[in-house]
């Protein structure tokens, strides 16, 4: 027999803390086969070089992170790469990892909400991102279909391992019209 339930969840997104860390490493070692190995180093590295680096948590527990680089700085990564050598202004997506038991509760498309709210406040007028399509990730096609990205180019990365279809979003400004390309 189960007693009543208890109260209900409010989550909260609010920028990612170093004490997050271990939480955000557990995250995303959950879904390595769709991002890439993280270790406490790179966090920090990549945690530096980040312009937007939220979480969003419930009840103490942190479910969910998304992690975003702004031109400029010297990540190393293929895909931001790519986006830095054809555009000045973008926000790259690098990871967003919601935990498996919170999947389907809309927590990633309002980190989306949240970080496009961000991006276009900071006057960047593209998000940024990939997803794999060899071996396929249908759930993050879906979800960034939904979102309003579409396929701007394709690569190899990791060795020859994986494709990705590299995507952008055109963000609107604050009158309704979409910014210029």
């Amino acid at each position: 027999m189960t007693g009543p339930p208890g109260p209900p969840v409010h989550p909260t997104i609010r920028p990612a803390e170093p004490r997050d860390f271990r939480a955000i490493l557990a995250l995303n070692e959950e879904s390595v086969r769709f991002t890439s190995p993280l270790d406490e180093a790179a966090l920090a590295d990549l945690h530096a070089q980040a312009a937007y680096h939220r979480i969003v948590e419930e009840d103490g527990r942190v479910v969910a992170f998304l992690l975003a680089v702004a031109p400029g700085q010297p990540y190393e990564s293929l895909n931001y790469t790519w986006f830095a050598a054809r555009y000045d202004d973008f926000l790259y997506i690098d990871r967003v990892v919601v935990a498996g038991d919170r999947q389907h509760a809309g927590l990633g498309a309002a980190l989306y909400d949240d970080v496009a709210a961000w991006a276009a406040q900071h006057g960047i007028g593209r998000l940024a991102c990939e997803v794999n399509v060899e071996p396929p990730n249908p759930v993050s096609d879906a979800f960034h279909t939904r979102q309003g990205f579409v396929e701007v180019g394709t690569q190899w990365v990791a060795g020859g391992t994986k494709r990705v279809s590299l995507r952008e979003k055109v963000l609107g400004s604050a009158d309704g019209s979409l910014t210029a390309s």
